[in-house]
């Protein structure tokens, strides 16, 4: 979970307690996930330990997050529900909030995370005001936007995930070609989505040759508060100079509800679905990567770089990790961590942060790479090493998918991390 997120999730904590509908009541959390990991360790760092984690996989029944049972839905029915607060800081919070009240649970429902804060439900008069004002500084900002790039198209991507923005950018030349537009503007979350982005138009000048033709790209980063402003005045105004490119919220079409019947990857929902291209559409490649300077200590072919980090993905346990790194050691390799921010290297290997646009060169000089399952897998999969990624044994969403069909890689070992897992290797 990223730093703005985790600081809501501590100010709604806050907000529960000063409204004491946490203290003295048994508190469940909803959806296994990385973050409600997160929302997990901040309440047992305050001294309220949850009584359960609700989650509709069968699969994760009986498991355990730090003491903290993983339980079916139902199970919070068996308690007085004036008494019970279930908290969720997982993105499906509509969806979870909309099941509860089918069971029949009339107890507090605590959104922990906004997620989709451009969408608000409620029409009280502070909640339309707050609204209009969000909408107003949207408008602005794509005022502004247009003003800087005059006649460019707008691609506004919403959320700060580095594999979609692998995906966006792979199909994206086909699409402007259909629609005959030669510039655009692609508006990302964060600075390291704007690196991914980048990756995809290494020109200074800001063309690009990729399906056949010639393309303008410029790439502009932006806080999340002020993509979600966008996005509400662009939907609000119904702007056809914008086009918001993400698969599971109904910007184009309700994409999501198709995975309850039918198992489509990701990377096939983004080139059919988002992008309505036909399904052997060719992914353009990423060639803005460059070499790191700073990687002269690794040796050639003779290190392993591990990263074990995602904001959207539940972390593995740590003793897998410890095996890994035992065993890659044992081989006489060395070992590096991929860190940013406030990320510890796993224990005995040696912590580095390269930019993004340099980690292929890195991965390749090394020669192996073992990451958990996320974006920087996306980024990394044209790399010529020896690549691993370990899935967390989760369902997709609400879905009844693995994260492993959703996600696997091609050229990849794909390895399933399930309950009692061990790292073996020949």
């Amino acid at each position: 979970m990223d730093k703005r997120r985790y600081e809501e999730m501590v100010s709604s904590l806050r907000g529960l307690e000063r409204e004491k509908g946490i203290q003295g009541k048994k508190v469940y959390l909803f959806g296994h996930c990385h973050a409600t990991e997160d929302l997990a360790d901040l309440l047992l760092s305050k001294k309220y330990c949850p009584a359960a984690i609700l989650d509709n996989n069968p699969n994760k029944h009986g498991n355990l997050y730090k003491g903290i049972p993983i339980v079916k839905p139902q199970t919070i029915l068996s308690d007085g529900q004036e008494n019970t607060v279930v908290c969720i800081a997982a993105r499906a919070y509509a969806a979870m909030s909309r099941q509860l009240k089918r069971l029949g649970y009339r107890g507090l429902v605590r959104k922990m995370v906004d997620y989709n804060s451009y969408a608000d439900y409620s029409l009280s008069g502070e909640t339309v005001k707050r609204m209009k004002e969000r909408e107003e500084r949207g408008e602005r900002l794509l005022a502004g936007l247009s003003g800087k790039y005059p006649g460019y198209f707008k691609i506004l991507c919403p959320f700060q995930a580095l594999g979609d923005i692998c995906f966006m950018m792979s199909y994206l030349p086909y699409f402007l070609q259909r629609r005959e537009v030669v510039k655009c503007v692609i508006g990302v979350v964060g600075n390291a989505c704007g690196q991914v982005a980048e990756l995809y138009c290494p020109e200074e000048s800001g063309v690009v040759k990729a399906a056949g033709g010639f393309f303008r790209y410029a790439v502009e980063v932006f806080s999340q508060k002020d993509m979600d402003g966008m996005i509400q005045a662009a939907l609000y105004v119904r702007d056809r100079n914008v086009f918001i490119p993400h698969q599971d919220r109904p910007y184009i079409v309700n994409l999501s509800k198709a995975l309850y019947l039918k198992r489509i990857p990701l990377e096939r929902i983004y080139c059919c679905g988002v992008f309505g291209l036909p399904p052997d559409t060719e992914p353009v490649k990423p060639t803005g990567f460059y070499e790191d300077v700073e990687a002269g200590d690794i040796r050639p072919g003779n290190a392993v770089i591990l990263s074990p980090y995602a904001k959207s993905v539940a972390a593995l346990p740590e003793g897998i990790w410890h095996d890994v790194v035992g065993h890659y050691r044992s081989l006489g390799l060395e070992c590096y961590t991929n860190v940013a921010g406030n990320e510890e290297p796993l224990p005995g290997t040696r912590a580095i942060s390269p930019q993004i646009r340099a980690m292929k060169s890195i991965v390749e000089r090394a020669g192996i790479f073992v990451g958990i399952r996320s974006g920087m897998c996306d980024v990394l999969n044209t790399a010529e090493a020896k690549k691993i990624a370990l899935y967390p044994d989760y369902n997709y969403s609400d879905t009844q998918w693995k994260a492993v069909d959703m996600y696997r890689l091609d050229g990849w070992e794909n390895i399933v991390v399930k309950d009692g897992f061990k790292w073996k290797r020949n």
